[in-house]
């Protein structure tokens, strides 16, 4: 999915939710008999008006070895071709390595989008962006409390995750790259999209992790809107009942008809 096409599909649906598809098994509604791939259709059916993209979370597939794996290539047939899919399995690594994960989830997978750490350098990122139609989503300034440890030291110039976004977005273009920046900083957003005016940002943390709709919107949409806001368990997991879908299509158009509110706002 290209850029003009995410912003065509975000203006027609008055939206910039992205749904994150974090499926603990040991979460799923106990009807379901631990049904993964029933569960997520359930979920995105329900919520596919709403949103505009969808994470997927490997890592809780990978833990349950070859099902596991098999519930994911099932569930990224499940997401419909108008939304963007991303692979969120923070990937990085160089040489070889590297180009076997992009390989695996922008080909075997082909997935639109995927997250990846930067911190071995432009090495360890090259092999994701070789491929042109394709999202690299590189982590910029994370939301946990281990950020202090290193993204948020002090160098001559500025912080450290200042100095990734900085040289990172040197390295391609808004068409090919997206930075991830936690919802829960957002003193840190308005100084972020200053730094980086036309790429797309996506958001976690807003739901369950307390970040504030309003004020990431205020501090960091453009007329292209120019980002994606995560809401994982707040969404999937409104309800552990038979009504689980109905309850996630519910938070997922609370959340929808807020941004649309936050649009016009900005749209005047």
């Amino acid at each position: 999915m290209t850029k003009s096409e995410l912003i065509q599909q975000i203006k027609e649906k008055n939206s910039y939710l992205c749904v994150g598809l974090d499926s603990a098994i040991e979460k799923i509604p106990a009807h379901l008999n631990g049904d993964v791939v029933a569960f997520n259709k359930a979920i995105i059916e329900a919520t596919a008006p709403y949103c505009v993209s969808y994470k997927v979370n490997t890592a809780f597939y990978e833990s349950r070895g070859l099902q596991g794996w098999k519930d994911l290539e099932a569930t990224l047939d499940l997401i419909p071709k108008t939304h963007l899919s991303i692979a969120d399995a923070k990937r990085g690594d160089i040489g070889n390595t590297s180009d076997q994960y992009a390989k695996a989830f922008f080909e075997t997978l082909a997935f639109d989008a995927l997250t990846v750490a930067p911190y071995m350098g432009k090495d360890s990122l090259a092999s994701f962006l070789e491929y042109k139609n394709k999202w690299t989503i590189v982590l910029g300034l994370t939301s946990n409390k281990g950020a202090e440890d290193f993204e948020m030291l002090d160098t001559p110039s500025g912080k450290v995750y200042e100095e990734v976004i900085k040289k990172v977005s040197s390295w391609a273009g808004e068409e090919q790259l997206m930075f991830v920046t936690g919802a829960t900083q957002a003193r840190q957003l308005g100084d972020i999209r200053k730094m980086i005016p036309n790429h797309f940002l996506l958001i976690p943390g807003v739901g369950a992790q307390g970040g504030s709709l309003e004020e990431i919107s205020k501090q960091c949409m453009t007329e292209d809107i120019g980002m994606l806001v995560n809401s994982s368990r707040s969404i999937i997991f409104a309800s552990s009942q038979e009504d689980f879908a109905q309850r996630a299509a519910d938070a997922a158009q609370a959340l929808q008809k807020e941004m649309t509110v936050m649009m016009q706002q900005t749209m005047k």
